[in-house]
């Protein structure tokens, strides 16, 4: 793991916005984190600014924020490929009962932090079983973004659509991590799957 220091950037208006994962997302986001996968190897990177979306009006969330003494506040959307819109997830848990390779986990079975504070932590052993999750302030976590087989099982059951499945963002993703190649980008065919 490097020493990179990422500096936060979120959108902290109360103004709540119920809508799905921005369509054109990457575009317009700055990374602001990156949460390795507890292999040391794999990791996928958490995008800002984020907003409060559905889990904000979610009262089962809004129950279970106030009993742990959290504040519902914006983090983003983690992974890029595979990308979860944390503000949107309200820990439904279809989508980690949909994939049948198990790319989500609950992020505070593995690491029971704030949600600001998970990419700070190793992921990967986390619960990947949709009713082992904490509470609702819990989120589904693409830690292995990297074995996702793009079924799209995930984006068709998300109830608050806060899942955007896209092997073209592999671009961004390989930007973001220093090791992207114009020349493989322009061959005729699909580059392989980015393993970190």
């Amino acid at each position: 793991m490097s020493d990179i220091v990422y500096i936060a950037s979120w959108d902290m208006s109360s103004e709540v916005v119920d809508m799905p994962i921005d369509p054109d997302f990457p575009k317009g986001y700055q990374v602001i984190g990156k949460h390795y996968n507890r292999d040391g190897e794999h990791f996928h990177f958490v995008w800002g600014p984020g907003r409060l979306k559905d889990c904000a009006e979610n009262e089962e969330a809004k129950r279970d924020f106030a009993a742990r003494g959290e504040q519902i506040v914006p983090v983003g959307v983690h992974g890029t490929m595979v990308a979860v819109d944390w503000d949107a997830c309200y820990a439904d848990g279809a989508c980690i009962e949909a994939c049948p390779v198990q790319v989500f986990e609950w992020y505070r079975t593995a690491n029971d932090v704030p949600a600001t504070e998970a990419w700070k932590y190793p992921g990967g052993n986390g619960e990947t079983t949709k009713d082992r999750r904490k509470d609702r302030t819990d989120k589904a976590d693409p830690i292995r973004e990297h074995d996702c087989i793009w079924c799209m099982a995930c984006v068709s059951v998300c109830p608050p659509q806060a899942i955007k499945v896209d092997q073209s963002n592999l671009e961004y993703h390989e930007k973001a991590a220093g090791t992207y190649n114009p020349e493989l980008a322009k061959s005729a065919q699909p580059p392989p799957h980015a393993h970190h």
